[in-house]
């Protein structure tokens, strides 16, 4: 495990490696309130074969606190991926995961961008694309389908904090009258976490990640643009999500031409939770990826369209058993 600071746009970030650098590169981005360390158990599993790279975005961790909150916004977490990856693996492939918020802007950089001639895989968790919600919420919103429109409802009531959130002063101040030291209580009783990772910097994270809501939900889910991935996607559905119900991802076959999608019954945080199972779907999906890609150089140049799909529902293979 090895420390590196990497400069985005006038940002330092605070990245973090394991396993071999000579190894397929696979790229883990974290989420609210949390920094690299809640990826940490997956990540020294996937290091027994992959050289894995986590980092602390913008505002938590040891990276550092931008200063407005236009600093926040979506494009410029896609541009800090890139940097990380520049730095870390100069013109090589990757492959790519996120969770809750990592997974939000992740969805950036996998349908738009420089890295989407460099992006092999990506798996996420628990954080859907800001611009399919906006679409697939508009099109329950007027269905003359009550099940439809109960899905946004449901949703709505589940998104609660998401409004919170963009209330002005109440919620960092939450955090800095002692929401972070009671956060770990939090996670053992709601979340049914009995050693939550700790986290020294638990309360700016919280703190200043409430300007990644700010920045950026509002502006995609009222002007969502078209976006389609530009590799195949696997998805981890928590089937116990308090934050992000699965009807979220209702329409992503639209979006993604080769997905997987696989179910677990857990929480939110399944990547604390169940950290064996998760390292295994990623192992296993990098391996499957990996080997597509050198199948793919020992054999004709494809015709257009005729490239494997990524079937649902193919036996989970965990590389790391």
């Amino acid at each position: 495990m090895s420390n590196t600071r990497v400069m985005s746009h006038g940002v330092r970030l605070n990245v973090v490696s394991y396993g071999d650098p000579a190894a397929v590169p696979v790229v883990l981005v974290h989420g609210y309130p949390d920094n690299h360390a809640v990826w940490q158990d997956v990540a020294e599993r996937l290091a027994e074969r992959y050289f894995v790279i986590a980092y602390d975005v913008r505002g938590a961790g040891y990276s550092q606190v931008p200063q407005r909150r236009a600093d926040y916004r979506m494009e410029l977490l896609a541009a800090d991926l890139a940097a990380v990856a520049d730095a870390m693996v100069p013109g090589r492939s990757f492959h790519l995961a996120g969770h809750d918020w990592g997974s939000i802007q992740c969805w950036e950089a996998v349908t738009r961008g420089p890295l989407t001639e460099r992006i092999l895989s990506y798996t996420s968790l628990s954080g859907p694309c800001l611009d399919h919600v906006g679409f697939l919420l508009r099109r329950k919103a007027v269905s003359r389908s009550w099940q439809d429109k109960a899905a946004v409802l449901s949703q709505l009531a589940s998104s609660w904090y998401v409004l919170f959130f963009h209330l002005p002063v109440l919620a960092p101040a939450l955090w800095r009258a002692g929401l972070g030291e009671w956060w770990p209580r939090y996670l053992q009783k709601r979340e049914q976490i009995p050693q939550p990772p700790l986290n020294p910097t638990q309360t700016g994270d919280g703190r200043h990640g409430v300007e990644l809501y700010r920045a950026n939900f509002l502006h995609k889910l009222f002007r969502p643009e078209p976006r389609y991935a530009c590799c195949p996607v696997q998805l981890i559905v928590p089937a116990q999500d308090h934050y992000v119900g699965s009807q979220l991802f209702d329409d992503l076959e639209r979006w993604v031409p080769e997905l997987r999608r696989q179910e677990v019954d857990a929480g939110h945080w399944v990547l604390v939770s169940h950290p064996d199972l998760v390292a295994g779907w990623i192992a296993g999906f990098v391996a499957e990826m990996e080997g597509r890609a050198a199948g793919a150089r020992g054999a004709r140049r494809p015709l257009k369209g005729d490239s494997p799909k990524v079937k649902e529902g193919s036996p989970r293979v965990s590389p790391l058993a």
